[in-house]
């Protein structure tokens, strides 16, 4: 069974919150669930992220049998990684997938969906994942803008973000736009404590020599950019790019539910 909700996604935006050494130091304790698609994917410059703050990683590969649990109680958040398959497709671990978000957004728990994860995040919340009506696609660096919810959240975004894919989707009834683009409107929105973005801030300088060898075929597609332009790029909008993510996954995680909190 499916569970489509925004019920989370009107809550007020705030900036992340600092967290206190003290803080950091309980969470260490809770490991990070990553949820990775092919035999060969790694969390890259994300799963550095999350180490540097002293979390475990917990990998499971659901295309390859790995069961998914039944809470995040004992995870500080969830982040499901991108895929050359699509949100679309029949196959059952992508419907399971799916269906299982309604987890971290029941609990509100933190969740961060990349390219594909994102694209099943806004499934999940009933909305539409298609390819361009002209065929483009973003593979490579491309301009994005965040909105004034973007920038109270999390200032100082990046200019250009690495992109891969083929598909976008529509901004989910009741969430929060947070970046926007040209071909592809919608790069950054958050409902709760869930966040997608559909760019990679995850991708690392060997995962960037491995994608632009193996996916050589995508260069010919309208829109992308060839391969020496994805180097040449890098070197202009990584920095800002990664120090972008070091804060935004700091605060991401120190996001709380919003009942854990009157409680306490």
């Amino acid at each position: 069974m499916s569970f489509r909700t925004d019920r989370f996604g009107s809550a007020e935006l705030v900036p992340f919150p600092r967290r206190t050494p003290g803080a950091a130091a309980s969470e260490a304790r809770l490991p990070v669930l990553i949820v990775l698609h092919q035999e060969s994917s790694t969390p890259g410059r994300v799963g550095n992220a999350l180490r540097a703050l002293g979390h475990r990683l917990d990998i499971r590969r659901p295309r390859f049998g790995d069961p998914l649990p039944e809470t995040l109680d004992q995870h500080a958040g969830a982040v499901f990684f991108g895929g050359p398959m699509s949100a679309n497709d029949p196959d059952d671990y992508i419907r399971r997938e799916i269906d299982w978000i309604e987890i971290p957004l029941r609990e509100q728990r933190p969740f961060l969906g990349i390219c594909l994860g994102a694209q099943m995040l806004a499934m999940q919340l009933g909305a539409r994942v298609a390819p361009h009506a002209e065929a483009l696609t973003q593979i490579g660096y491309y301009p994005i803008r965040p909105t004034a919810a973007g920038h109270a959240l999390c200032p100082h975004w990046p200019a250009q973000v690495y992109h891969w894919h083929r598909e976008g989707f529509e901004l989910p009834v009741g969430t929060e736009l947070l970046a926007e683009g040209d071909d592809f409107p919608v790069q950054a929105f958050r409902t709760g404590n869930a966040f997608g973005v559909q760019f990679h801030p995850d991708v690392t300088y060997a995962m960037m020599h491995c994608w632009t060898t193996r996916g050589y075929d995508g260069f010919s597609a309208p829109g992308a950019r060839q391969r020496h332009h994805h180097f040449a790029d890098r070197a202009v909008y990584d920095v800002a790019e990664r120090a972008w993510l070091d804060h935004f996954i700091d605060g991401w995680l120190a996001r709380r539910p919003v009942l854990a909190q009157a409680a306490e």
